[in-house]
């Protein structure tokens, strides 16, 4: 079982980055996914969600209508496009299942900073 995030980097306000997770060893199709962040200091949070089967999606109140999860069932894969980005959204980006979590991958360190 395990989960690869990859995509994060350096990038200047305003900006985009693409993340992406590959999942391996369950049913990827089964489970609600989700991304989450951490930024230095602080406590992990729930960043985005999307429901088995590509429906419904939720967001942190902070990223709403700048970031967009969507899923790719048949490349048992999660992504988060994030749009706009702010000196804030700085942190190490995880993937995780939403409902019945994992072991957490090493995540994907994303910057923002002039």
């Amino acid at each position: 079982v395990q989960l690869v995030e990859s995509g994060g980097g350096e990038v200047q306000p305003g900006g985009s980055l693409r993340l992406s997770c590959a999942a391996s060893g369950f049913t990827f199709s089964s489970y609600s996914m989700s991304w989450y962040r951490q930024a230095p200091g602080k406590e992990r949070e729930l960043v985005a969600t999307i429901l088995v089967a590509g429906g419904s999606t939720n967001y942190l109140d902070s990223v709403k209508g700048r970031f967009t999860i969507s899923r790719d069932n048949a490349k048992n894969t999660v992504y988060l496009q994030m749009n706009s980005l702010k000196p804030e959204d700085t942190a190490v980006y995880y993937c995780n299942r939403r409902f019945g979590p994992l072991g957490w991958g090493r995540g994907t360190q994303v910057i923002v900073s002039s």
